[in-house]
């Protein structure tokens, strides 16, 4: 006879799981016995965190939940920075966590934490199994619900006894298809009367537009419509960055060169769009451009983003409706193409300048130079961001990975270990602050492990660098944001990786090379220069726009 624990792996493997991220513990070991004679692996990581990023990148690259495993308490916990990140990411992920015996109490409250209230405002669903007769049901909605739009983490806390409890046979229930919601045709007449009137239309795709399935739709749509168009940094590589309809990328919410064309624009097309990320632009109450929402699901309305006109449903199918009418009936305004080569050559400034320690310019450049089209490239979050959003071209869908919705930190190795597990084949890079890398460093080991190929650029500055530029731009004095470091090439060593420091700026891209070439994990350790910070993001684009904003 079948515990409620071998139920519960059953009814994951006919979910398609195939790997769970996690740290087990105590109350997790009928889980573990059973998971171990099944075909799904166990990838333990060396932290939770780091699981569930891992978890909720895998729900980001293939649209179906990832999977990580945490005990009760302290480790299920560690989770909530994870379940935060694939909460405002809109990506899928299952989370399940242990916890004690519910019909009995021989540890009375030890360890004891109520995980379920704790995730209500992190996760989509959140539920206590509360026998084994309910896990395929439960398990089933669980998928469900994390996959619906809007995606996102559900998480499934399993009791030591539910776990360990015998059951008899029960089926699971097999999954069906996912249907979404076709947008009508009154709304579609709308938007296409409003595109057809207007004079310089300009679309933005945003995160929303950048799931894995949707990148066909959306590339037609432009090339189609030969709308220009440009993007958030979460909906960057929706469309090829090498097109020459791409207008840039909205790394700030004003006064960028990009915001030119919103300027100019009598309309915008926002695909996409979440409001969870940093506006990209600040939409006025009146005499801008007017606005047209193009999502799954209805707007959030807020100061800076309320829309004149909504198309719900489907995006990729609302794309394919809407080129089919636009087609060759799309005002082009040679102003907007003309300026698009005024802002691109701006973004290229000094992108190739030879001062060392190294430019964040040089840095992009060099990356973009070493990494093939599809190559993908993981960030953490910190002053570099910004200029990868901004200067880094994509040509692939989901080839530049960033967060700009939690925007935490540690994400970024996690994140790029997973790339690296899903596509072996692909060059992967983890682009990491000092800060950020060694939030979740520890992580070194378990690429190791894996055996991953995989690079960890370590930009140095030894400093939480974004916030020491907020903290000059805003007038106050340099204070408590400085740190040491280890020595990162021994750090890498102690782990069983490669290390190699950049001592001088033509280094970086053999030494790039190298280390893809060698395979393994490797990190270099890249000494940087933010002064290019306030030069170019606070000098330069406040003497063109005096009111320019800096957030």
């Amino acid at each position: 006879m079948q515990k409620g624990s071998d139920l519960l792996v059953k009814a994951l493997e006919n979910e398609g799981v195939d790997r769970i991220f996690g740290v087990p513990g105590e109350e997790n070991l009928d889980f573990l016995e059973s998971l171990r004679t099944s075909h799904i692996e166990l990838v333990l990581t060396r932290h939770e965190q780091a699981a569930a990023f891992m978890a909720a990148t895998h729900g980001r690259l293939t649209g179906r939940p990832g999977v990580c495993l945490a005990t009760l308490g302290p480790g299920a916990l560690n989770f909530s920075t994870g379940a935060a990140y694939a909460h405002l990411g809109a990506w899928p992920m299952i989370l399940i966590t242990g916890q004690k015996p519910v019909m009995s109490a021989k540890q009375a409250r030890f360890q004891i934490v109520d995980i379920v209230a704790s995730m209500k405002p992190l996760t989509k669903m959140t539920r206590q199994i509360v026998s084994p007769a309910a896990i395929p049901a439960t398990v089933r909605d669980a998928f469900r619900v994390a996959m619906e739009e809007r995606p996102g983490p559900v998480h499934l806390e399993l009791p030591e006894d539910v776990a360990g409890e015998e059951v008899e046979d029960i089926p699971v229930i097999p999954a069906h298809p996912l249907e979404r919601p076709i947008a009508p045709s009154a709304a579609l007449d709308r938007a296409e009367a409003a595109i057809l009137a207007a004079k310089r239309p300009l679309a933005m795709i945003g995160a929303a537009g950048s799931r894995p399935w949707l990148a066909e739709a959306l590339s037609a749509f432009v090339a189609r419509t030969r709308l220009p168009f440009f993007n958030t940094q979460m909906g960057k590589g929706a469309v090829t960055g090498g097109s020459n309809l791409y207008m840039g990328t909205a790394a700030l919410s004003e006064g960028d060169y990009v915001h030119e064309a919103v300027a100019r624009a009598d309309l915008i097309i926002a695909i996409g769009h979440d409001t969870v990320e940093k506006p990209p632009f600040l939409m006025k109450s009146g005499g801008g451009p007017k606005v047209i929402h193009i999502s799954f699901q209805s707007a959030t309305v807020e100061q800076v983003y309320h829309p004149d006109i909504e198309v719900l449903g489907d995006i990729g199918a609302s794309m394919d409706a809407l080129a089919g009418r636009l087609e060759g009936r799309v005002a082009t305004d040679e102003g907007m193409i003309e300026l698009r080569q005024k802002i691109l050559a701006r973004l290229n400034d000094r992108a190739e300048e030879d001062r060392f320690p190294v430019t964040p310019q040089r840095v992009v450049h060099d990356v973009r130079q070493s990494m093939p089209d599809d190559g993908i490239v993981c960030l953490d979050n910190g002053m570099y961001k910004i200029w990868f959003a901004r200067n880094y071209r994509t040509h692939v869908a989901n080839t530049l990975l960033l967060d700009n919705a939690l925007a935490t930190m540690g994400a970024g190795l996690p994140s790029a270990m997973m790339a690296a597990m899903l596509y072996p084949q692909r060059r992967v890079m983890a682009v990491c602050g000092d800060g950020g890398f060694m939030m979740n460093s520890q992580e070194m080991e378990t690429a190791v492990r894996l055996g991953l190929n995989l690079v960890v650029v370590i930009l140095n500055d030894s400093a939480y660098g974004m916030i020491r530029w907020k903290q000059a731009v805003d007038g106050f004095e340099d204070f408590g944001m400085r740190f040491g470091n280890p020595d990162f090439v021994k750090y890498a060593e102690a782990y069983g990786a490669k290390g190699s420091r950049v001592t001088a700026v033509d280094d970086l891209v053999p030494m790039i090379e190298a280390a893809f070439a060698g395979g393994g994990v490797h990190v270099l350790d890249v000494p940087i220069d933010y002064a290019e910070n306030t030069r170019v993001l606070v000098d330069e684009l406040r003497n063109r726009t005096p009111d320019v904003g800096c957030a």
